[in-house]
Formats: C-alpha cells, structure tokens, sequence
C-alpha cells in the first residue's frame, strides 16, 4: 500500500524521474529509490544490455514504467534529442553519469579530457537547463547532481575528475538558491567512495573508511531532496568533509588527498 509520503514524493517530483547513468551501480539505486516512491523512469546508459536488465527488474519489481534511451552522455545533442523525443514530463533529474581519467595529468589524452569535460559538465549543465524550464513553468520540480569529496580540494591523479565535480558542486548550490522560490528543489550529493562495481574492480583490495552501498547513497540522497543545497551520505565523509574544507589549510587537504589519490594510474 503506497503511503502518504510515496504519494507526495510522487506529487512533488512526478510524473517521471530521468536518471542520467541509470544502468547499474549508484545510478540502478536512483532508479529503484524514485520507482519505490510512486516514479515511472526513464534511464539513460551507454550499455544496452544492462540498461535492459535494470529496466525489467523495476518494472517487475514496482510496476513502473520504465523508458530507457542507449546513449552516450557525451553527446548532449543526441542525448537531448532522444529525451524530446519521448514527449514525457521530467519532474525529477538525476544525474549520476561520471567520466573519470585517472593518472597523471601529463598522461591524459585530448580525448580523455574532452570526454570528462562533456560528461562531468556540459552534460549536466545543459539537461538542467532543459528540464528546469518546465519544472520552474509547473512550480515544481527537483535536481539531483552528483559531486564528490574529492571535489572539495585538488586531487592528484584525479585532477580533472576533481574538478568536473566542483563544478557540479557549485552550480548546485546557486541554482538552489535561485530555483527554491520558484518550486523546484536542487540538491548536491557530495559522496565519499561508494561500492559500485567499478569500485569493486579496481585496485585496491580493502574498501575506503567509510565506503558505502549505492543503496544507502541514493536513499540517504532521496531523503534530502527539499531539505538544503547539499547532502554528503554517511558520518565518516561527514566528518572528512568538515576536516578537509573547514579545519585544514589548502595545503593540507590536498597532501591528504595525494596520499590517497597519488598512486592511482
């Protein structure tokens, strides 16, 4: 039985909910945390494959509709010409998709740079564009971007990653301000490592302190939607955050985050 707070979300942030990246991992956890509170979907992903499955499982699982686009985020005109194309009402935007070189920068492809560039910036910064116009001619209307604690300061070896996430982090906070009157909630998440399964393949045998499921992520998200600009899932990347950006000098910061970040290629 839907309760009274799925139905407000789904009032509030309905009829559809667009996630951007929505084929498994953190993005597969938006999708399923919208279905469960009354949202149909649609989802974008470059692997059609796992697109598919995702699809199938929340349309079993919820009885949502589930629109699903094969695209690569890092053509927006295909990207929004597609998304037009399905002539449905976006009143929740989530945008998970991330391009992240990693190593040194003297190492980085033109290719690779412009690739993080389009995905990490230009993407989200237009598809806001889109959608929040007619949020903002409805009254309502949310935004979800995603940053990171490596945002926060530089990152060596994830210099350009680190950046793009900036950004993100910074537009969000002022669209909150301007776009709160207007009925439309913006919300940042700022996340620490997340067990997805690009995470899970990487080097590193041991998880970071204070690594988290995608589950809890996009849960823990979900709920702050209308609550204030920014959101950071978890106490340990609570009290990172705060260190990093509040007590320590510039210097500081990033000399922690090189002896995290340092030895990635």
């Amino acid at each position: 039985m839907e309760s009274a707070t799925q139905r407000g979300f789904a009032q509030k942030y309905g009829p559809y909910a667009l996630v951007a990246g929505g084929s498994y991992g953190l993005g597969a956890a938006f999708a399923e945390g919208c279905a469960r509170r009354g949202l149909n979907l649609v989802i974008i992903a470059r692997k059609k494959d796992a697109l598919k499955a995702t699809a199938t499982r929340l349309r079993n699982a919820y009885g949502a509709e589930v629109k699903t686009i094969t695209a690569d985020l890092s053509n927006y005109d295909d990207v929004k010409k597609r998304v037009s194309a399905l002539g449905v009402d976006i009143g929740l935007f989530v945008y998970d998709a991330a391009f992240v070189p990693i190593g040194p920068f003297a190492d980085a492809t033109e290719a690779d740079l412009a690739a993080a560039a389009a995905v990490n910036v230009k993407a989200p910064l237009l598809l806001t564009k889109l959608f929040s116009g007619p949020m903002i001619q409805r009254g309502r209307g949310g935004i979800v971007l995603m940053s990171s604690l490596a945002g926060g300061q530089g990152s060596p070896n994830l210099a350009t990653y680190a950046a793009t996430k900036a950004f993100n982090t910074i537009l969000a906070e002022g669209l909150w301000k301007e776009l709160s009157p207007r009925g439309v909630d913006v919300l940042v998440c700022t996340a620490g490592a997340i067990m997805t399964p690009g995470y899970e393949q990487a080097e590193s045998a041991k998880p970071a302190p204070g690594t988290l499921p995608p589950s809890t992520v996009a849960e823990t998200t979900l709920g702050a939607l209308g609550n204030g600009p920014v959101v950071v899932p978890g106490a340990v990347s609570k009290i990172g955050r705060f260190m990093m950006t509040r007590l320590l000098s510039r210097r500081s910061a990033i000399g922690i985050m090189s002896k995290n970040t340092g030895g990635l290629s």
